[in-house]
């Protein structure tokens, strides 16, 4: 997809594409086609990882006075995980866009959702510079926070760890504990692969960008294989 089509699909104009290009190139591709000029994405998804949070921080804030500093955390995390910034990256045709190597481009699974959350935010982070705050907040309005009300609706930012402890005490009499099996990616934006184990038993595994957000993802999935058992 060209820039001016893909501008046409998020529905933002940008004044400087040379932003738009450099939010859509992995590094990847830079080992491939050394007369690409934009830079790779990873400084404008440092930024936009801030302004992504500080919008969602802000409506949640404002939006739901009624919860505490915990459940509106817990919402925040659901809304902005990588699984959720990947869907929408696929949403705004994001994928087809972005220039990545011929290897990365082969990648499935959660390492091409990494890939595409990581873009999202780059996207963000260019959004940001070039048109500023508001229109950025706009886009994050219409295809992220509009998931809110299902995510606490359904109770999707439920804390998964609790839950498994508590099962596992009332059913085995033992108390899960989590293990960093694998780190990779570049070191601002790690990715973290964590087992949780029901004394030595592996019980699941689970990825997320923080070792945090790992646990919690090998935590659902624990309860998901102990409660179909």
């Amino acid at each position: 997809m060209d820039l001016a089509g893909f501008q046409k699909t998020i529905d933002v104009t940008f004044n400087d594409e040379v932003l738009l290009k450099e939010a859509l190139t992995h590094r990847s591709y830079l080992n491939e086609d050394t007369t690409w000029s934009p830079q790779h994405n990873e400084r404008l998804e440092f930024l936009g990882d801030a302004v992504l949070e500080l919008i969602t921080t802000d409506y949640l804030f404002r939006t739901y006075p009624q919860y505490d500093e915990g459940r509106l955390t817990s919402v925040r995390a659901a809304l902005v995980n990588y699984q959720n910034l990947a869907s929408v990256a696929r949403t705004i045709s994001l994928e087809g866009a972005l220039k990545m190597s011929k290897g990365e481009a082969k990648d499935i699974g959660r390492a091409r959702e990494v890939i595409l959350a990581n873009a999202c935010e780059a996207l963000l982070g260019a959004m940001y510079l070039d048109g500023g705050y508001d229109i950025t907040k706009e886009f994050v309005t219409k295809h992220v926070l509009c998931d809110a009300e299902s995510v606490i609706a359904n109770n999707l930012d439920k804390d998964a760890k609790s839950s498994l402890q508590e099962l596992a005490q009332e059913r085995f009499k033992v108390t899960p504990h989590y293990d960093v099996i694998e780190e990779y990616g570049p070191d601002h934006k790690k990715v973290f692969r964590v087992g949780v184990f029901l004394d030595t038993k592996e019980v699941a595994q689970g990825e997320g960008l923080s070792k945090q957000d790992a646990e919690i993802e090998a935590a659902k999935k624990a309860l998901h294989a102990l409660k179909t058992s």
